[in-house]
C-alpha cells in the first residue's frame, strides 16, 4: 500500500497533468475558434487579393489569436511573411499619429478644435478657406479635395506645402465628408509649427518613447531592408521597399501628416491594447487622457451629417467595411491603402488588426472584402471566449 508521501505524490502529478491537459484543451479550443479567420485568410491569398498577412485579434485586453500567412515578397524572389515583419502603415499615419499629436497640443491648451486653421496657419487663407476649422480638417468635413495634384512632376516639401495652403476646396467648410489626404497634411504642418518639432521628432518623443515602441518610425534604415514587406515599382521601375508608397510622402521626402508610418505587429498590438485601456480608465501608458480618446472615437461630425467620423477615426462611413456585419456602431477603426486596418471595439475591449502589403507587386490586389469577412469572423468567434 503507497505511503501517505507517496500518494500526495500521485496526486499532485495527476492534478499537474490534468491542468495540463486542460491548458492544452483550452489554447487548442480557442485556436479552433478563429478557424473560419484563418480560412478566409487562405482563401484570400490563393486567390490574388493579397501576397500575405500578418494579423491578430484581441478581445478583454489580450491577444487571443495571431495568423501569419503566405509571402512577404513575390517579386525579385518568394519570402515567406514573417511575425516581425514591417509594412507600410500609409494612412494608419494619419490615427496613429496626427490626430494624437494634434489633440496632446488640443489637451495642453494650444489647439482650439472650433479655430479656423488659418489661426494657426495664416498662409492657408481665402477662397472660403478661412472658414475650415481644426474639427473639421479631422473629421474630412473641410471641403478640401482629396489629395494634391499630382499630374505635374512636383517634388519637395516645401512645395507640397504651398500647394496645400493654395488649393481650392471643392464643397463649402462642413457641407460634406470628403476623405482628404490634404486635411492631415495640414494637421501635421500645425502639430511642428506649434511644438517647433518635425513631426517625425515630435511622434518620437511624445508618442513612440511613451508607448515603448520599439519598430515604428517614418524613413526606415536601409538596414532594415530585408525586414519590409515591400509594396509595388514607382513609376521608374523600382520596387518601393522602405520607402513610402503613398506617391505624394513620397514626394515630400517620405514624411507626412497623413502618410509615412512604418511599424509591425507587436508594436500595432501594444499601441491598441494601451489605447483601449487609458480610454477605459485603466491604467495605460497611452499619452492622451481618457475623456479624450473617448472624444476623438464618437461622433464629431457638424450636427445632420450621417457620415460618422471621429477626430481623425472612422465610425461609420463607407469606408467602414472593417467592422464587419457583427461589431457594434461605437467601435472605430481606420485603413491604410497598401492594405493595413484596425478596428477597435471598446464594448468588449477587442480589436482586430489586419497588416497587409496587398498593393505588391503591381498595385492589384484588393483587401476589403477580406477586412470585412475577417471581422465579421473574428466577431462570432469572440462569443464563445
Amino acid at each position: 500500500m503507497p505511503s501517505s508521501f507517496s500518494r500526495r505524490i500521485l496526486l499532485t502529478g495527476a492534478v499537474s497533468l490534468f491542468y495540463s491537459s486542460t491548458k492544452k484543451s483550452m489554447a487548442s479550443d480557442t485556436q479552433n475558434n478563429f478557424t473560419q479567420v484563418e480560412r478566409i485568410f487562405q482563401d484570400a491569398i490563393k486567390n490574388g487579393k493579397t501576397p500575405g498577412a500578418v494579423a491578430a485579434i484581441a478581445h478583454k485586453g489580450q491577444v487571443v489569436w495571431k495568423g501569419v500567412f503566405g509571402q512577404r515578397a513575390l517579386v525579385p524572389h518568394p519570402e515567406a511573411m514573417t511575425w516581425d515583419t514591417l509594412f507600410d502603415m500609409a494612412s494608419l499615419t494619419k490615427v496613429l499619429i496626427t490626430a494624437p499629436a494634434i489633440m496632446q497640443l488640443y489637451e495642453r491648451g494650444l489647439v482650439q478644435l472650433d479655430m479656423p486653421v488659418c489661426h494657426y496657419l495664416p498662409e492657408f487663407s481665402g477662397q472660403g478657406k478661412q472658414e475650415i476649422t481644426v474639427r473639421q480638417l479631422l473629421t474630412h468635413y473641410s471641403g478640401l479635395p482629396p489629395d494634391l495634384d499630382l499630374s505635374t512632376p512636383w517634388i519637395g516639401r516645401n512645395t507640397a506645402i504651398q500647394m496645400a495652403f493654395s488649393c481650392t476646396p471643392i464643397h463649402p467648410a462642413g457641407e460634406q465628408f470628403v476623405y482628404s489626404d490634404i486635411n492631415f497634411i495640414l494637421l501635421g504642418l500645425i502639430v511642428e509649427k506649434l511644438s517647433d518639432l518635425t513631426l517625425q521628432d515630435y511622434a518620437t518623443q511624445n508618442i513612440f518613447k511613451p508607448l515603448g515602441l520599439k519598430r515604428t518610425f517614418f524613413t526606415p534604415a536601409p538596414t532594415l531592408s530585408s525586414t519590409i514587406a515591400p509594396t509595388q515599382y514607382d513609376e521608374k521601375g523600382n520596387l518601393l521597399r522602405g520607402i513610402v508608397h503613398d506617391p505624394t510622402t513620397r514626394r515630400m521626402g517620405g514624411i507626412a501628416g497623413h502618410a509615412g508610418l512604418f511599424s509591425c505587429a507587436d508594436d500595432m498590438t501594444r499601441y491598441a491594447i494601451a489605447l483601449l485601456n487609458k480610454r477605459a480608465g485603466c491604467s495605460s501608458p497611452f499619452p492622451l487622457k481618457a475623456e479624450t480618446l473617448v472624444m476623438m472615437s464618437s461622433p464629431q461630425q457638424p450636427a445632420g451629417k450621417t457620415d460618422q467620423r471621429g477626430l481623425g477615426w472612422d465610425i461609420a462611413t463607407h469606408y467602414s467595411t472593417p467592422r464587419g456585419d457583427y461589431f457594434p456602431i461605437g467601435s472605430f477603426g481606420h485603413t491604410g491603402f497598401t492594405g493595413t486596418s484596425l478596428w477597435l471595439v471598446p464594448q468588449t475591449d477587442s480589436f482586430v488588426l489586419i497588416l497587409t502589403n496587398r498593393v505588391h507587386p503591381y498595385g492589384k490586389g484588393n483587401v476589403i472584402v477580406l477586412r470585412h469577412d475577417v471581422a465579421s469572423a473574428a466577431a462570432l468567434a469572440l462569443e464563445h471566449l
